[in-house]
C-alpha cells in the first residue's frame, strides 16, 4: 500500500523558556495580552507535519511519498531527506518563496506557544493527489493518504479528491480547525478512515460543530484523541481503547511527539490493513446521504481493525512518541526496527513483528 503524506514542510525554531507561562498570564487581563519570554535555548530543526510523520514512518519500514511545497532555502532539508532515503519526487519547489517556518517556545511544564509563517505552503492547493495516483499507476484503493495541516484550501481539495477517488485517509485538521467552516469540517471527518487530534483539538471540533462527543463518534469509524504524557484514547462506534504512554528515558523536548505518534500508529495500521482479506463488491454508506462503491474484490473502504489491532497501533504510536521526546527536535530521533520492537515489549509486555 502506498502512503501519501500531505502537510507542512519547513523549518522549526525551537526555544526553551525556563519558567512557566501560567506565571506570566493574568486571566482578568487576557483581552490585552502582551507577553515576552527570555529563552535560554534556541535550535533550528527540520520540521513540518508532513516531514515529521514521514520520517517516523520510514524508520518503521514504510516508504511514504511527501506531498508539499517548499521554497528557495530547501536545499539542506532536501539533503536530509535524501540521506534518510525519503522520496522528494512530489515536493514542489518555488524559487520566489522561502520554506514555511514554525517558531515555538516551550515552558518548563512542556506547554507551548508557537507561530507559523506560511511561506511556500500557500501553494499547496496547486498540488493534486489525483495526478500522483495516476502517474504512479496505482489503483485508488492501493493508496492511503494523510491529510495533515497545510494551506486550508489544499486540505479541502485533498478531502474532496480522496472521497471522489475512494481513497482511505487520516484526517488531522489540528491548528486549521478554526479556519474551516462547520460544513468543511464535517466533510473531512465523515469521509475519513481515521480522525485524530489532541484533547483540546477534539473539544474544539465538537464546539465548532455544536455536537456532543457521542455525535462525533458517529461521524468517523475511528477517532483518536492524544493526551500527551497521559497516552491516548482510540474510540470506535462500539468501544473506547485506552492506550498507556510509553516511558521516556528523559524529557528533552516535546515538540513533534504528536507527529511521531501518528507515524507509529499509521505504521501499525497500514501493516494490519495489508492482512485484510478481499471483500466482495457491494454498496456501503460512510455518512448520511453519501454512497460509495467498492471496485472489485479488495480491502474495502469500510474495513476496520479489531480492538486488539487498534491497541497495538496506539501502543506503537506511544513508543514512537517517546523517542522524539528524548531528543531535541522533531527528526533527530533514530531507532532500528529491532530496537523499536524491544522497547515496545519492555513497555507493553508483548512481542511485536515489524
Amino acid at each position: 500500500m502506498q502512503v501519501i503524506v500531505t502537510g507542512s514542510l519547513g523549518f522549526d525554531y525551537i526555544m526553551d523558556f525556563p519558567g512557566r507561562f501560567a506565571d506570566r498570564i493574568m486571566p482578568d487581563n487576557i483581552h490585552k495580552l502582551s507577553l515576552s519570554f527570555l529563552v535560554d535555548k534556541l535550535s533550528k530543526q527540520f520540521g513540518g507535519v508532513a516531514g515529521n510523520i514521514a520520517y517516523t514512518l520510514k524508520l518503521l519500514g514504510v516508504d511514504p511519498l511527501i506531498v508539499a511545497c517548499v521554497g528557495n532555502d530547501f536545499a539542506p532539508y532536501k539533503t536530509h531527506l535524501n540521506d534518510h532515503q525519503l522520496s522528494t519526487k512530489w515536493i514542489k519547489e518555488f524559487k520566489n518563496e522561502s520554506c514555511s517556518l514554525y517558531s515555538v517556545v516551550t515552558d518548563q511544564d512542556d506547554n507551548q506557544i508557537g507561530s507559523y509563517f506560511v511561506g511556500a505552503m500557500k501553494h499547496a492547493k496547486e498540488l493534486s493527489l489525483q495526478d500522483i495516483v495516476l502517474r504512479g499507476k496505482t489503483m485508488s484503493y492501493e493508496n492511503f493518504v494523510v491529510i495533515s495541516p497545510t494551506d486550508p484550501k489544499a486540505m479541502i481539495k485533498y478531502v474532496k479528491e480522496c472521497r471522489s477517488l475512494k481513497i482511505r485517509y487520516l484526517y488531522d485538521p489540528a491548528f486549521q480547525i478554526a479556519t474551516f467552516s462547520p460544513e468543511e469540517l464535517k466533510e473531512g471527518i465523515t469521509g475519513a478512515a481515521l480522525f485524530i487530534g489532541n484533547d483540546y483539538e477534539i473539544s474544539l471540533v465538537e464546539n465548532r460543530l455544536g455536537i456532543s462527543h457521542d455525535e462525533l463518534l458517529a461521524m468517523a469509524p475511528v477517532v483518536i484523541t492524544t493526551l500527551g504524557a497521559k497516552g491516548s484514547i482510540i474510540e470506535t462506534r462500539k468501544e473506547a481503547i485506552h492506550v498507556a504512554p510509553a516511558k521516556p528515558k528523559n524529557t528533552s523536548d516535546p515538540t513533534g511527539a504528536g507527529d511521531a505518534y501518528r507515524g507509529g500508529f499509521l505504521a501499525g495500521y497500514i501493516k494490519a490493513l495489508g492482512t485484510r482479506p478481499g471483500l466482495e463488491v457491494r454498496q456501503l454508506s460512510v455518512s448520511p446521504g453519501t454512497k460509495l462503491h467498492t471496485l472489485g474484490t479488495r480491502p474495502g473502504l469500510e474495513a476496520t481493525l479489531s480492538a486488539d489491532e487498534l491497541l497495538v497501533c496506539g501502543q506503537m504510536g506511544s513508543v514512537a512518541a517517546v523517542y522524539t521526546v528524548e531528543t531535541y527536535g522533531t527528526q533527530t530521533h533514530a531507532f532500528t526496527k529491532k530496537e523499536f520492537a524491544a522497547r515496545y515489549k519492555a513497555n507493553f509486555g508483548l512481542p511485536i513483528s515489524l
